[in-house]
């Protein structure tokens, strides 16, 4: 029986150096940027990959050839968010601000011990913050 694990995510964008600032500027991912090779469809062109969280994200540039829909509006099939666990998401959601992000749901409590916002990220990607250690005695 075959054994599946985990190897990346890809997002496509109309500005890849753009999108990998935003998540290296807000949630500090390590950005390596090259090429992409001869023989592949997007060679000569801008190739990055981000490990977020220990996590590999690759992000490819919109086809010039084939029009990219706009991103759907939430909640819809397909990539919506990526979850990104924090030890203090009150103090997260704070940094965060500082540097501007925009917040598509403030921090709120879903269940005892669990609380989670919601960040507006590029081409309507959204980005989660979770805390599920956050005390259920104190901040509402």
């Amino acid at each position: 029986m075959s054994v599946f694990t985990y190897d990346h995510v890809h997002l496509r964008s109309p500005d890849p150096e753009a999108t990998a600032q935003f998540y290296e500027t807000m949630f500090g991912a390590q950005v390596t940027r090259g090429v992409y090779p001869a023989g592949t469809p997007n060679h000569g062109r801008p190739r990055i990959v981000m490990n977020l969280g220990g996590q590999t994200i690759m992000i490819a540039p919109s086809d010039p050839e084939a029009p990219t829909a706009q991103p759907p509006k939430p909640p819809y099939f397909g990539l919506e968010h990526i979850g990104l666990r924090v030890s203090d998401i009150d103090g997260a959601v704070a940094e965060l601000k500082r540097k501007g992000a925009e917040f598509a749901l403030e921090p709120v409590n879903r269940q005892p011990g669990t609380r989670l916002a919601f960040v507006r990220g590029p081409q309507g990607v959204l980005v989660e913050l979770i805390q599920r250690d956050y005390p259920t005695q104190t901040k509402a």
